[in-house]
């Protein structure tokens, strides 16, 4: 029977209508899910519509025993654990759980056999973080539809809309408790069907399906390519500036030369039709850009605000910081653009910043607004004016004559001070270009090749020189490594802290270098108190009533995994059977505790002052050596709060050092040991000021101090045990690699504790180095967020990595000593990209945050090779404190 009233011609009709209901709702980059079969068709339109990818959510209905129109559930594919049942059909029908097993396994070989037919290899998409729209051709029961939303939410969608042309309100209302949004054309008080809603409700065919979706598929593909020749591979998204929040556009085209941040005036926001013509006009030439509110929307309505030239400024320097701490932007050169007043503004910050900011340029500014900044300014600056603006043309030329740096005037005939004159914007954007791609120079630390460079004789020196290694369990593996047992050090690296060859590796080496070399010393990078509850266990001593949990702070698995946990087995077994004269010793370099200072810092700003502790949270994000410092550029604090904090944090983290030195000390003395290095800790107490402002502010002098204490530490602990002692060291590549022949020392001025080793012990020294190009890796995405078991991307061709994966070898060892293979070592001693994982790893933004240059033969004596790693297997830590702790003492 019929629905009287409106009707759909046909589904195609119903997606247009939905297609213009849900472009008004502009959202950022959809993703667009059908339920097949009749799903397709309204879907496809609506894809169209807005631009978007297509998938399928294959659902499929479980019908009741008896009477296969009513939905007694539904299942979703591949997720057994996403059948919804409805009880009270189950109970009315009495399903039993064999039919409910038997219906479940016919359904879900219908799903594969649709899966198969209508998609076949092609890739899906991924519902995590972004905004979905789900679609069907109308809703009876929403049995399907609650699986379907089920499944999203169970992989991460963000905003989940559904999109319907018809349903009964009594189900709307159903599913609206499990959408973020939904929408219905024609929701139906008396309701009799979906097909009473369309003329031509026939029964689509799986040929019918597949064409829609290649259609579809075709459309984006064309548009995509579109984009890229007039927009080439732009990333666009809506960013926040802290502390405030203030809200701005970000575009990042592919290969960007640099990065323009626009300062507008005179009130208008980062809409300004004319910045945002230039913005794109930049963006096309490949500079990212960003375009963001000076002015909360309160400020905007004072009009004083508009000329207050300190507060633009401000927070143009804050924005100026935001770019240098985010991952795939951090690394390029930075231009202003200022308009109006935003021209003094932009001209005020950068006199502040300095050498962060390596060009200006202003259109239709008033730089003369700058006043006692202008003779400070360092970055080459640009005033570009039309010929027709009289007054402000001289105010510009007066600003041109305050000025010392390398600085030009450009007048543009015909303009006015708008630009509105035909042809005139366009040419003031062309003298813009040309200044930014004239001073927006990356740095150069050191010239890389690409894999075309490569001649195919050094690939054959490579794999000449690339000694194969056994499986990591079989005792041949660590035999390789007896050339290294004469040193005093071996420093094994890592490429990430959450591979399990690595551990696993290093576990094997140790043990040859103890049982056939002597070594008696293992220090890795860990937290000393920590690290002493493993010495202990290993050396069959008595341990104290725990103070807390080793190792479990963030990140817990880098320790806390059965990888770890097998070596630690493994000291104590071979401990137990010497003589307590011959015990093999553990110990834990970082003394200080990083970890249990941040976590510090981060409970107290979260109580006192959120935005900073924001800021603190991306701060610490970036204390890898290999990503851009937030603050490298010498601005003393982001924001006023984040300043007024420094001195509680400062006393807090002195307290939490003397705490932890204080009852380390006790538990070592209560065991018999010397507390050999109670004067460096004194020293480090003393100096704890200097040291927590600079780990604070995210300087290179936090890690300089770190490591100079790890190495420090080092010697203390050789001097400690005796003057034959050997040491075996365990430390991230970026540790233990010489960071003289990396981005890190030679850009940046960071050393790090194998330059140290080499400095001090030199032949008696050996750096190992660790790689790998694809597999899992253990890591989280933000400092202190939960561990995920990330893939790791294929390397880049301009790395490394890209270079041992062509050699097409599982494993294999590198010995890079100049007199062992100086053709390997003239090879390998070029530059290029270098990758490093810590504990966090940010894939969407590798090159920024995880590559940088290096020279592989200089910085290691060995190089270790896993074509593909996989994730550790991180141990449980305590859920509350009633649980019993029994690591490292059994699982």
């Amino acid at each position: 029977m019929r629905q009287l009233g409106v009707q759909f011609s046909d589904r195609t009709d119903a997606g247009r209508q939905l297609g213009d209901k849900l472009a008004a709702l502009r959202l950022e980059n959809p993703l667009i899910f059908a339920l097949p079969r009749g799903g397709v068709p309204v879907a496809a339109e609506v894809a169209v519509r807005l631009n978007a990818p297509l998938d399928l959510l294959l659902v499929r209905k479980i019908g009741a025993p008896g009477n296969p129109e009513v939905a007694l559930g539904a299942i979703v594919e591949g997720e057994t654990s996403h059948m919804i049942i409805n009880e009270d059909v189950r109970r009315i029908s009495g399903a039993s759980d064999a039919y409910l097993t038997a219906a479940r396994d016919r359904e879900r070989a219908e799903l594969e056999r649709r899966r198969e037919r209508y998609l076949g290899g092609r890739p899906r998409l991924d519902p995590k973080g972004r905004n979905v729209i789900v679609l069907d051709d109308g809703l009876a029961t929403g049995a399907t539809m609650k699986a379907a939303l089920s499944a999203l939410k169970h992989n991460g969608a963000s905003r989940i809309i559904v999109a319907l042309p018809v349903a009964p309100i009594r189900a709307l209302d159903e599913i609206s408790e499990q959408a973020d949004k939904v929408i219905c054309l024609h929701p139906a008080a008396e309701f009799y069907g979906v097909g009473g809603f369309y003329r031509d409700f026939h029964q689509l065919s799986d040929s019918e399906t597949e064409a829609l979706l290649n259609q579809v598929a075709s459309l984006n593909a064309t548009e995509r390519q579109k984009e890229r020749k007039e927009h080439p591979s732009a990333d666009s998204r809506q960013v926040k500036i802290p502390p405030l929040g203030l809200v701005g556009d970000l575009v990042v085209p592919r290969d960007p030369i640099g990065l323009v941040l626009f300062a507008h005036g005179s009130g208008s926001s980062r809409k300004s039709p004319r910045n945002v013509f230039v913005a794109r006009e930049l963006n096309k030439k490949g500079f990212a850009t960003l375009l963001f509110d000076l002015l909360t929307t309160e400020e905007g309505e004072d009009r004083r605000n508009v000329f207050d030239i300190r507060l633009l400024a401000e927070r143009v320097v804050e924005a100026c910081m935001w770019a240098a701490s985010e991952p795939d932007i951090s690394d390029l050169p930075l231009g202003l653009f200022g308009a109006s007043t935003g021209a003094a503004a932009a001209l005020v910050a950068a006199a502040e910043v300095k050498d962060r900011v390596a060009a200006v340029v202003s259109r239709g500014g008033r730089p003369d607004l700058a006043g006692p900044a202008l003779p400070e300014v360092t970055a080459p600056s640009l005033l570009i004016v039309g010929s027709l603006d009289h007054e402000v043309l001289q105010l510009n030329k007066n600003a041109l004559s305050a000025m010392t740096c390398a600085k030009s005037l450009q007048i543009v005939p015909g303009a006015t001070h708008l630009f509105e004159e035909p042809g005139t914007l366009e040419t003031a954007i062309s003298h813009a270009a040309d200044w930014f791609d004239a001073h927006l120079m990356p740095g150069q630390p050191g010239k890389t090749l690409s894999v075309a460079q490569i001649k195919r004789l050094d690939i054959e020196i490579l794999r000449d020189g690339a000694e194969p290694l056994p499986p990591v369990e079989d005792p041949a593996f660590a035999k390789a490594f007896d050339r290294f047992g004469s040193h005093r050090v071996v420093l094994l690296g890592e490429a990430t802290h959450g591979s399990s060859e690595f551990y696993r590796a290093r576990a094997g080496i140790t043990r040859r270098l103890i049982e056939e070399h002597g070594f008696s010393v293992v220090a890795v990078e860990a937290d000393w108190p920590d690290a002493a509850v493993i010495d202990r266990h290993v050396c069959n001593r008595s341990q104290p009533a725990p103070r807390r949990q080793p190792f479990a702070r963030f990140p817990t698995w880098m320790w806390r995994n059965k990888e770890f946990q097998t070596f630690v087995e493994y000291l104590r077994y071979r401990n137990r059977s010497e003589e307590r004269g011959d015990h093999v010793r553990f110990y834990g370099l970082d003394l200080y505790n990083m970890t249990a200072s941040i976590e510090a810092v981060l409970t107290y700003l979260d109580k006192t002052d959120s935005g900073a502790a924001e800021v603190a949270r991306a701060r610490y994000a970036c204390l890898a050596p290999w990503s851009r410092d937030p603050a490298a550029y010498g601005r003393a604090a982001l924001t006023q709060g984040f300043t007024t904090c420094e001195s509680a944090v400062t006393s807090i983290l002195v307290d939490l050092l003397t705490q932890e030195m204080g009852e380390a000390q006790r538990d070592t003395l209560q065991n018999g040991d010397q507390f050999f290095d109670a004067t460096r800790n004194a020293k480090l107490v003393a100096n704890a000021e200097l040291y927590y402002r600079a780990m604070y502010y995210g300087s290179r002098l936090s890690w300089n101090l770190r490591d100079r204490h790890m190495f420090e530490t080092l010697q203390a602990i050789l001097d400690h045990v005796g003057p034959d002692s050997k040491a075996v060291v365990w430390a991230h590549n970026s540790h233990i690699g010489d960071a003289r022949f990396t981005d890190m020392g030679r850009q940046r001025g960071e050393l790090n504790i194998g330059q140290l080793c080499r400095q001090a012990f030199g032949d008696a020294s050996a750096l190992i180095g660790f790689g790998t190009a694809t597999g899992t890796v253990a890591a989280a995405s933000d400092w202190d967020a939960p561990m995920e078991i990330k893939t790791i991307r294929e390397p880049r061709p301009d790395s490394f990595e890209h270079l041992c994966q062509q050699l097409d070898m599982e494993r294999f060892l590198f010995d890079l000593r100049a007199d062992r293979n100086p053709d390997l070592h003239n090879v390998l001693k070029r530059d290029r990209l270098e990758r490093y994982i810590g504990v966090i790893y940010r894939p969407e933004s590798e090159r920024a945050s995880h590559y940088g240059a290096a020279s592989l033969a200089a910085q290691y004596d060995g190089f270790v090779w896993f074509d593909t790693t996989s994730a550790i297997s991180p141990l449980p830590a305590l859920t509350n404190e009633n649980e019993d702790e029994t690591y490292p003492f059994g699982l």
